[in-house]
């Protein structure tokens, strides 16, 4: 299938408000399901297409579909140590439950210099940097991460079975103004939604995504979800460094699922596997740390240093392209699509058509 590109410009708050609206159809509160629609298209508002509204039909209703989503799931702290928490999120929707998670380590980091919320019992969450970017706004570092729960979809180095997830973190912070520092990554090469978009597109993937069972490069996304191909570690090779992914895949699955006791990739069941992705992203866990510069150091400093090294950065001279810091380029898209619209893939675009979105005329380019 040749590569199509078409996309259709969709009013930001046309596409928060029909996103908000499929929520609350389900039984998600009205103001968590705000929460939930803009963690959702923030996305796509900021260039994630593969953790946007592509994901709609494909992941979260079909949550709410299957059950494996409570729409009115009410959070539950086991634990509360005043600085951390140990949290049950009773199959929330992942969506607002993490944004929520981050509200509340804020809130402890507020008084205590620190705040840990340690949560089980989740679901997807979406990009992990919209709930992190909620503690820089407050001035904080925010740090949160997530495993798979039981899913399973990358081997270990010279592993012929998957044992972990993608297994995501993000660390965000003050930067520069209305340009936060925000870096949203997966521990394998690229997220699975990257590989999926891309062959819902027909279009080929960069060599060093995927490799067959020989350890050779493979182009087209479509041979994963064909079992034909599976998802490397950043670093890629060990003369490249696998290692240094695959050990942050297991601190996040240290971290997210054995510190609240989520549901982990490695436990015995990995080994019935075939070597293909397996098991279920269900009883998620999550890591979700706030700290507060200003109750730790006289306050205003941190923002004066952070100013001071990210605009250093900024003057570094370039060798090709301007050199710019994780984030900057996200909120530069947002702030274009904030004012010219988001531009949904054409195909995905027809199914929230389906859905009941407003039309809106396909353009070509991004």
């Amino acid at each position: 299938m040749p590569p199509h590109d078409a996309r259709v410009r969709v009013p930001y708050d046309e596409l928060h408000s029909f996103v908000t609206r499929l929520f609350t159809e389900r039984g998600v509160p009205l103001e968590r399901a705000i929460t939930a629609a803009a963690a959702l298209c923030h996305g796509d508002l900021c260039g994630f297409d593969s953790h946007g509204v592509f994901n709609l039909t494909r992941l979260y209703l079909r949550l709410f579909a299957t059950d494996r989503v409570d729409p009115a799931a009410e959070p539950e702290t086991t634990t509360d140590l005043g600085a951390c928490a140990v949290v049950d999120a009773r199959r929330a929707l992942g969506l607002w439950s993490a944004s929520e998670a981050m509200d509340d380590a804020v809130a402890r980091a507020g008084r205590y210099g620190i705040g840990l919320v340690s949560v089980r019992g989740a679901t997807h969450f979406g990009c992990a940097g919209f709930h992190a970017a909620r503690a820089a706004m407050h001035g904080m570092v925010g740090i949160i991460a997530s495993n798979c729960g039981g899913q399973r979809i990358a081997r270990p180095p010279f592993g012929a079975l998957t044992m972990l997830g993608t297994n995501p973190l993000s660390v965000a912070a003050p930067a520069l103004p209305d340009r936060p520092f925000v870096l949203d990554m997966s521990t394998t090469v690229v997220p699975t939604g990257k590989i999926r978009t891309a062959a819902s597109s027909g279009e080929a993937i960069p060599e060093g995504w995927l490799a067959d069972d020989a350890g050779n490069p493979v182009t087209d996304p479509a041979e994963f979800d064909r079992r034909n191909a599976h998802l490397r570690w950043l670093g890629g090779t060990p003369d490249n460094g696998v290692h240094k992914g695959f050990g942050l895949g297991l601190v996040v699955e240290i971290l997210s699922a054995l510190l609240p006791g989520a549901a982990f990739g490695p436990s015995p069941d990995a080994l019935r596997g075939d070597g293909g992705p397996h098991g279920r992203d269900d009883d998620i866990g999550y890591f979700v740390l706030a700290i507060a510069p200003d109750l730790l150091r006289e306050p205003g400093r941190f923002d004066l240093d952070a100013q001071t090294m990210f605009s250093t950065l900024l003057d570094c001279p370039s060798t090709d392209q301007e050199v710019r810091y994780p984030g900057w380029w996200e909120a530069e898209r947002a702030a274009e699509r904030l004012r010219n619209g988001v531009p949904i893939r054409e195909h995905v675009h027809r199914e929230l058509l389906e859905l009941g979105l407003s039309g809106r005329q396909p353009v070509a380019g991004r």
